[in-house]
């Protein structure tokens, strides 16, 4: 596939190599799920050490009962980066994958059950778009200095970016850090590709001067703003948490007199009404040390909600906005009858759906995650 070179960055569109594109053949298709399960099982107790299976805490039940770890993203794939296994089935999505197979070692395999699990936050700030926005934002900065700062929900190739202009990456425990690693190094900071953790993080430091830059209008006066803010922040979200509103916090506590807690993915307003924010870890933390009987409202992915209301059943949890809604359309694409297909072609001998990180993105990808470790 043809490179591009776009303001100075070389992007790769072959970033990816997928060894295998191919739909679920159809004997895996009307798997039952005791099937499916014992199947599985099957799979795993052949393959032994030579397979660790991640499952994100965004994945159904029917998954993450398989797997040999549950979490989020960057603590899965230290998870892999410390095992043994020749092998890493990560239930996630492609970023997720990419950010596994960048800190494993070369001898290690990442695969990824469905290659439709694309993260729509993620692609919402594609290199083409970055590379082309950065040269417009650092011609409007006149001399100051812009550090990037993307968050782990990014492709491989935008963290190799923020690398290379002097940047890094941040989870959203550490992305407070990340912004005071960048203002002590620059003017201001670009956070990619969540502006609600952007902005919520912002507000965190007393940062008040922020804008927003809109990749998709040709017209949008966003460069003179930006050249003045000390903040900018793309356009970008992710669909799940952008949905909560205030009405739900107000509602869950007048209705079941519920504490809530939200991911800062969340909007601005919604993070000031809920009691907490905090990532994933912290809201697994915080229920695991709810006392009995209390009730807490979660405003996140509806999955982590049902798993948070099966491990700790002396806990009232439930979703901040009821059972029905909030569930991430890319993690759906890990099908359970995906996993049985990947794992029993592992036995036998065959690797479908490997994710492997361009070599350059991968170098300058892992500088950027190793400044962030380093805060």
């Amino acid at each position: 596939m043809a490179r591009l070179e776009t303001a100075g960055f070389e992007s790769d569109l072959s970033l990816f190599k997928y060894d295998d594109l191919e739909q679920l053949p159809e004997r895996y298709r009307d798997l039952t799920e005791a099937d499916r399960a014992g199947r599985i099982e099957a799979a795993r107790e052949e393959l032994g050490d030579e397979v660790v299976v991640l499952g994100h805490n965004y994945q159904r039940r029917e998954i993450v009962e398989h797997a040999d770890f549950v979490g989020d993203s960057y603590e899965l794939s230290r998870r892999a980066a410390e095992s043994d296994a020749e092998s890493v089935v990560f239930a996630g999505v492609t970023f997720m994958a990419e950010s596994a197979d960048i800190i494993t070692d070369d001898d290690q395999t990442v695969l990824l059950p469905s290659m439709e699990a694309s993260c729509p936050m993620a692609g919402m700030a594609e290199a083409l778009q970055v590379d082309a926005a950065w040269e417009k934002i650092e011609s409007a900065a006149g001399g100051r200095d812009v550090i990037p700062v993307t968050y782990m929900n990014s492709y491989a190739d935008l963290k190799a970016f923020c690398a290379e202009q002097g940047g890094l990456v941040c989870t959203s425990s550490n992305a407070a850090d990340a912004f005071e690693w960048a203002f002590e190094r620059g003017d201001a900071v670009l956070f990619l590709p969540d502006k609600h953790l952007g902005r919520n993080t912002a507000a965190e430091l007393g940062v008040d001067s922020v804008t927003e830059w809109d990749p998709w209008d040709a017209d949008s006066p966003d460069a003179a703003a930006a050249a003045d803010a000390d903040v900018v922040l793309w356009d970008g979200y992710c669909q799940v948490h952008e949905r909560f509103d205030v009405e739900h916090v107000e509602r869950a506590r007048e209705e079941r007199d519920a504490n809530v807690i939200v991911h800062p993915e969340c909007r601005r307003e919604v993070v000031v009404a809920a009691d907490e924010a905090g990532s994933t870890s912290r809201i697994c933390d915080t229920v695991a040390n709810a006392d009995p009987g209390e009730t807490w409202a979660i405003g996140t992915e509806i999955h982590l909600v049902n798993h948070l209301r099966r491990w700790h059943p002396e806990v009232e949890v439930i979703s901040l906005c009821g059972d029905a809604c909030m569930d991430c359309n890319a993690m759906r694409q890990v099908d359970p009858n995906y996993l049985t297909w990947l794992l029993e072609s592992l036995a036998d001998g065959e690797v479908h759906n490997a994710v492997e990180v361009a070599e350059r993105e991968k170098e300058l990808a892992e500088v950027a995650l190793d400044r962030m470790l380093d805060l």
